[in-house]
């Protein structure tokens, strides 16, 4: 029997382990949380924070040596390359390299690889103080992209414009970032657009690939929060081609030889463009729910078998169906919330796949400044995509959560 090592044992990496244990392995979870519902599903829990590189590393040399060999490594819905590639690197597993993790980690180092190997990117610069911020737009004008270089989950992430305090936007952005380095870049008019990719070597395939909605851009200025996304794309078929092989270059400069590359672009007037990519399975139930929902491709079985040295067939990464998928999110009013109602009678709705909620009665829910502040989501099948957003729509249109003012 193999062992995996699964950094993270979060909620959205559950459906990881299962597969896992699905595949007859023998499932190592490291976290940072002893009460992280993966200590209880895992063959074998560590306790070490998804983040501290170090501390993983030597608990899984010292879990290699002295209880089984691990014999591959991989991350579910968790954004830490470097952890993963580190263990990897140290136990001699395949994974890819600490430099590609390294780049995947730092969205500035990211984006100066991606223009060193000509892949399309918007405009972008290091900010180093608000009065450089003031410079820059002075010199660019709006609108503009402001983020923190090294963050996740949307934290710090702000729409540049006439109405927004740029010395507040500066601090806000360098606030978020573990290292307190900013940066901006052009904001790209165009569709976006969620894919994701698994490379191999000379091969590469895109079964991901989701419309991105952002119909409350506004509504949240200047923070930029997605409200889900849907499947099968929009797009046309050769637009998405394009976006697709745009991606997979993408991973391939980072350095990804065999992985998954998760992407963030946007299809603008001058074609596909990379906002970001990210070496790992996606998180928002993307790789683990929604991407098998549509298409019938097990991604994170496949991601499992190449963690462990291994290479899927092309019959494995083929869709088996196109069905309409769609995910969208519960926005209440800020405030403690004192009921939440009609759960059962949405999920007696058609389609629906998953509802469920980051909050209770009780619970406080902050105004919407990132990702993290959302308070729950619906996922939603039907015969096409119409059929998947009306069912969606129809469970957030049903469900009411009450809150009262603090």
């Amino acid at each position: 029997m193999k062992t995996l090592w699964i950094v993270s044992g979060g909620a959205e990496a559950m459906p990881g382990i299962r597969r896992a244990k699905d595949m007859g392995l023998h499932v190592v979870v490291s976290d940072g949380s002893p009460k992280a519902p993966g200590a209880l599903l895992a063959d074998s829990f560590v306790l070490a924070s998804t983040y501290d590189v170090n501390a993983t590393v030597k608990a899984a040399k010292r879990y290699h040596r002295e209880q089984r060999p691990v014999d591959g490594v991989i991350s579910v819905a968790a954004d830490v390359p470097l952890t993963v590639a580190s263990v990897a690197a140290a136990l001699g597993l395949p994974g890819i390299p600490l430099e590609t993790a390294q780049l995947a980690a730092d969205k500035l180092a990211m984006k100066r690889r991606f223009a060193e190997k000509n892949i399309p990117i918007p405009w972008f610069q290091a900010v180093d103080s608000s009065e450089h911020l003031h410079e820059l737009i002075r010199q660019r004008g709006f609108p503009l992209v402001i983020k923190p270089v090294d963050s996740r989950g949307a934290r710090g992430v702000l729409r540049l414009s006439e109405k927004v305090d740029l010395d507040w936007a500066f601090q806000h952005a360098r606030d978020n970032s573990p290292t307190g380095r900013v940066m901006v870049e052009e904001y790209l008019s165009g569709p976006q657009i969620s894919t994701e990719s698994l490379l191999l070597t000379g091969k590469a395939y895109t079964p991901g690939f989701s419309d991105r909605n952002y119909e409350f851009l506004e509504c949240f200025s200047p923070y930029i929060i997605e409200n889900g996304g849907e499947q099968p794309s929009a797009l046309s078929p050769s637009d998405q081609e394009t976006v697709k092989r745009c991606a997979e270059a993408a991973g391939r400069a980072m350095g990804i030889g065999a992985g998954i590359a998760k992407g963030d672009m946007v299809l603008t007037s001058e074609g596909p463009k990379v906002i970001e990519i990210a070496a790992r399975l996606s998180g928002g139930w993307f790789s683990t729910d929604q991407i098998p929902l549509a298409t019938g491709i097990d991604l994170v079985g496949a991601a499992i078998s190449v963690a462990l040295g291994g290479s899927p067939s092309d019959e494995e990464l083929t869709p088996r169906y196109r069905r309409g998928v769609a995910i969208r999110y519960f926005f209440p009013e800020p405030g403690i919330i004192t009921a939440i109602h009609n759960i059962e009678k949405a999920r007696q709705i058609p389609g629906v796949y998953k509802l469920d909620f980051f909050l209770g009665p009780g619970e406080k829910v902050e105004p919407v400044t990132n990702h993290t502040k959302r308070c729950g989501y619906v996922i939603t099948s039907g015969a096409d995509r119409s059929e998947a957003l009306s069912r969606a729509a129809e469970v957030i249109g049903t469900v009411r959560i009450e809150t009262r003012s603090v």
